[in-house]
């Protein structure tokens, strides 16, 4: 094991510094921006920057690449995100953090679909899913670590933002000294809508509602918090456990979802989803206990989604489509991220914090209800023509180069026979 990690130890730290300035950023902007009295339609602006930033990096990066290549690449994506968090702390006025949001997403697409690839090209077919788990793994404590931080200071000052800079500029450390060389090609993002409602009319219509939830959730969440009544450290919590409950619930729901219809599964993750939003509409709870209680059960539900809906549509793919499925998919998301904070920051300018969750309330609903519809029309796919189930990172640290990375379905199907 050791063997096989150490050639590529550079780049799993680079990403960690990577992942961790991210989670730093993605929640002192919302959290310094309510305390500095931003309204709630120009933070979710901010997030809609960030979501269409990150949809044209996973468009985009492959061309870069190819122009200037692998290092120099990452090299200037690390560094303009690093440049963006301090333009970010000298400009504090919303609009200049949206374009500024705007490029940090451009930036993190950028630099992970760069990892990915240099991952995914070290990973031979038997070390690739204990790699790929190393990553994820990485991701998932990096980010959490980042927005945990915030507990340590204080965010009306500027030590969050030098400190977020600093680690996007040490992620540029790894990779140049790495002599790893450059992968192949990037994986282009294309999207093939035609086919893919064609193959998985559910993929496509949740995985839009899917993307307007978790994109509120992942820009507003901590200016709820904040607006119920919790403290700093109470508001980090409630923007981080939600990522780590969804972890630890992939594997159940993932089996579950391979014994029984997907939709099924997806409904009930919906119907749960829908229950926690209607309690924080209704309950707005300032006692944190509660509060972190129903937004773990939340984000066992919200984050589970997208890989359920990832592996529904290549049950109905072939092998070779996976990776053009999860592009597709994936950018059909990014499109339900650009309105999700849109709506969900205007919702809660009219109607106060609650708005965010009643937006969410009412895409689980359309979520819900089309997935149980469809159940009456397309019988469910026998259980040994199904893909098995792979877990994923959660859909926004996701790019279309992760599904070129992750274990195939395919190949997850033969190592659980094996098994």
């Amino acid at each position: 094991m050791t063997r096989k990690i150490l050639p590529i130890a550079a780049l799993l730290l680079g990403s960690a510094f990577l992942l961790f300035a991210g989670g730093i950023n993605a929640l002192i902007l919302p959290v310094r921006g309510a305390g500095e009295g931003f309204s709630s339609f120009s933070l979710g602006l901010i997030g809609t920057g960030w979501a269409v930033g990150y949809v044209l990096g996973c468009v985009l990066t492959p061309g870069l690449v190819a122009r200037v290549g692998h290092i120099r690449s990452f090299s200037v994506m690390a560094a303009v995100a690093g440049i963006a968090v301090l333009l970010s702390l000298l400009l504090i006025t919303p609009w200049a953090w949206i374009p500024l949001r705007a490029m940090s997403g451009f930036c993190f697409a950028g630099a992970a679909m760069i990892v990915e690839g240099w991952l995914s090209e070290r990973s031979d077919a038997q070390s690739r899913g204990m790699i790929f788990g190393i990553y994820m793994t990485i991701n998932l404590v990096a980010t959490t670590a980042g927005q945990m931080i915030l507990m340590a200071g204080d965010p009306m000052g500027h030590m969050f933002f030098v400190l977020a800079a600093m680690f996007y500029m040490l992620a540029l450390i790894p990779t140049a000294v790495s002599s790893s060389a450059s992968p192949q090609p990037l994986v282009q993002a294309r999207l093939n809508l035609h086919e893919l409602y064609r193959n998985s009319p559910v993929a496509v219509v949740a995985a839009f509602f899917v993307g307007i939830s978790n994109g509120a959730f992942g820009t507003l969440s901590a200016v709820y918090a904040t607006g119920i009544g919790l403290d700093l450290n109470s508001v980090a919590l409630f923007a981080s456990v939600p990522i780590l409950a969804a972890a630890v619930a992939q594997v159940p729901i993932g089996m579950l979802s391979d014994r029984f219809d997907r939709r099924l599964v997806l409904f009930s993750t919906a119907v749960i989803a829908l229950g926690a939003d209607l309690y924080f509409v209704a309950a707005q709870p300032d006692e944190a206990v509660f509060a972190l209680l129903a937004v773990s059960l939340l984000g066992a539900a919200l984050f589970t989604m997208y890989p359920l809906l990832l592996a529904h549509a290549n049950d109905f793919a072939s092998p070779d489509d996976y990776v053009l499925t999860s592009g597709s998919l994936l950018l059909v998301f990014g499109a339900g991220a650009i309105f999700g904070p849109l709506i969900a920051g205007t919702a809660m300018e009219t109607i106060g914090v609650r708005g965010l969750f009643m937006t969410m309330a009412a895409a689980h609903v359309v979520i819900g209800a089309y997935t149980l519809w469809r159940t009456t029309v397309r019988a469910p796919l026998p259980i040994e023509e199904k893909a098995v189930f792979v877990a994923m990172p959660i859909a926004r640290t996701s790019t279309p180069q992760t599904a070129e990375f992750a274990p195939t379905p395919a190949g997850a199907d033969q190592e659980a026979e094996a098994h």
